[in-house]
């Protein structure tokens, strides 16, 4: 490792600043513990909710449970957030549950940038109370002895200066899992073989490279009276005529398939001849909920069948695995969404016999980026991390309605740290697989997922944990990473103010059940409660 130009140490560092890092940094400074938080120089917090631009998927009991407190505070906090600063209507306004983009992939579709404020405002209280520091670097190496990392190394551009920080414990939350090659942990990527995992839907052979597919998310308005239509994007004949192995229409189209049945499914922008209304889908700005004089237009998330990529994998080949992510995939993920965009501008079939609607356009404010790619999220939305081998991994089995039947919750967890819900959602893959959705049971986060095999200092803090490439389609959503990080962040403080170590927490039923009880203290949910 290269000699650093300063040095540090805190008790928690934590990596990453996505919903995991976020919560996990709230969570350990909760409990006075000292807190150093590391964030992408170039994104802003809250990762898929944020920079990546992704309303939160959620479960259908969300509303009353299902969820950390914490988690609940988030979301009632964005709904107050529209509550004071925007015109809405009395009648929007005095909704409880207010959904400020009417989108109908979630009750809570709202502006990335709202997010934003809120989960500043929520890490601002440690940070004037000195236990929390937030820095802008990323890691480049990382520094092992043993079943040890003594600390990370870290790049900060805008200082030009390479910082390296000791800590007790270093929570990786990052969307890649990318300390975990840095510092050597034992990961997986990729489709396990059925033979390891004994699960129905796993691959014969294991296959590393086989991940779910990735997205550049954009924000689109639609102003009927415009043209927005600007050049030609590269690529954007390839992407025209292009039709997967396994789809039933070219890509750029009205027909995609229906992710439980894999049949044909039809599709529309609006809803105009009664199919699902594409802009609705992801919808976050709804003028209906303000005055007429005062209605801006309306903005939706292109994260959609058509701007899913796969044809090339996130992660880089062997010998390059300290890299985060191929950024060449990466740039050609956002070409395809620049591709999509033209298409609707363009060509996209109206009901009304004409071709594209002008009057779309990005919309660079909403996600915060300007310049060429002004309206395209910061960063890539990714659906599946490197993960820890751990002590305990989550299959199939334990969670698949299929696999249990006549049951209502899934497998029991003793050591459970919280709870989620959401179908086993697997997108067409880099290695030629169509959509895997299968139904899921209430399930529990088990602590032994969140426990590596070897390392003692090194804790999971997002979708890195303990599951398959199958489980982790269901536990990957928005509040089940934010009750990962907490969980997680309330591990690490438990362990530096009990002087024990996660291992120990796991292996020794007083110390976990103590644990547990500092979870449901600080308001983690850890059974479902019907």
């Amino acid at each position: 490792m290269q000699e650093p130009d300063f040095h540090g140490r805190t008790r928690v560092l934590i990596v990453g600043g996505g919903l995991g890092g976020c919560a996990a940094a709230m969570a350990c400074t909760s409990l006075g513990v000292p807190t150093l938080l590391a964030i992408d120089p170039d994104e802003w917090l809250g990762g898929q909710l944020t920079a990546q631009a992704v309303p939160p998927d959620e479960h259908r009991w969300i509303e009353h449970q299902g969820c950390t407190r914490r988690y609940r505070l988030l979301r009632d906090s964005i709904r107050d957030f529209y509550r004071r600063y925007y015109p809405l209507t009395d009648a929007a306004r005095a909704e409880p549950y207010l959904n400020p983009g009417g989108g109908w992939v979630s009750g809570l579709c709202c502006e990335p940038c709202v997010a934003l404020n809120v989960l500043e405002s929520m890490l601002a209280y440690p940070q004037m109370r000195g236990d929390l520091k937030i820095w802008r670097m990323f890691p480049i190496d990382a520094d092992t002895g043993g079943d040890r990392i003594r600390g990370v190394l870290f790049q900060a551009p805008e200082l030009n200066a390479t910082f390296f920080v000791e800590a007790d414990y270093i929570l990786d939350a990052t969307e890649t899992g990318e300390l975990l090659p840095m510092a050597g942990v034992e990961f997986v990527t990729g489709a396990e073989s059925q033979r390891d995992t004994g699960e129905p839907h796993a691959k014969p052979e294991a296959e590393p490279h086989n991940m779910q597919a990735f997205t550049w998310c954009f924000a689109m308005g639609y102003d009927p009276d415009g043209d927005y239509v600007g050049s030609k994007p590269h690529g954007y004949d390839f992407w025209k005529a292009y039709q997967p192995p396994f789809w039933h229409a070219p890509f750029f189209s009205w027909t995609d398939v229906n992710p439980i049945t894999l049949e044909p499914r039809r599709l529309s922008l609006f809803g105009e001849d009664g199919t699902p209304a594409m802009f609705r889908y992801r919808q976050i700005v709804n003028p209906d909920l303000y005055p007429p004089d005062r209605a801006p237009r309306p903005v939706t998330i292109v994260n959609w069948p058509q701007n899913d990529y796969f044809l090339g994998n996130l992660y880089p080949p062997a010998g390059a695995e300290k890299h985060a992510i191929d950024w060449e995939q990466a740039r050609k993920a956002r070409e395809l969404s620049e591709c999509l965009l033209y298409w609707l501008q363009t060509e996209a079939p109206r009901p009304d016999g004409g071709v594209g609607y002008k009057g779309l356009h990005l919309c660079p404010d909403i996600v915060g980026t300007t310049g060429i790619f002004g309206g395209f999220a910061q960063a890539v939305y990714v659906r599946e991390s490197r993960r820890i081998k751990a002590r305990f991994t989550i299959l199939e089995q334990h969670v698949s309605a299929e696999c249990r039947p006549g049951a209502t919750l899934a497998e029991p967890f003793p050591d459970s740290v919280g709870v989620g819900h959401y179908r086993i959602d697997l997108h067409p893959s880099t290695g030629g697989d169509n959509y895997i959705d299968i139904a899921t049971l209430p399930f529990q986060i088990p602590l032994g997922a969140l426990i590596p095999v070897r390392v003692r200092n090194l804790l999971p803090a997002c979708k890195n944990i303990g599951t398959t490439h199958i489980t982790n389609g269901c536990y990957r959503l928005h509040p089940v990473e934010w009750n990962i990080g907490e969980s997680a962040g309330l591990l690490a403080a438990f362990c530096v103010l009990r002087g024990v170590e996660p291992h120990q927490v796991y292996e020794t039923p007083a110390l976990l059940e103590a644990y547990q009880n500092l979870l449901r203290d600080q308001g983690v949910q850890l059974e479902w409660r019907f």
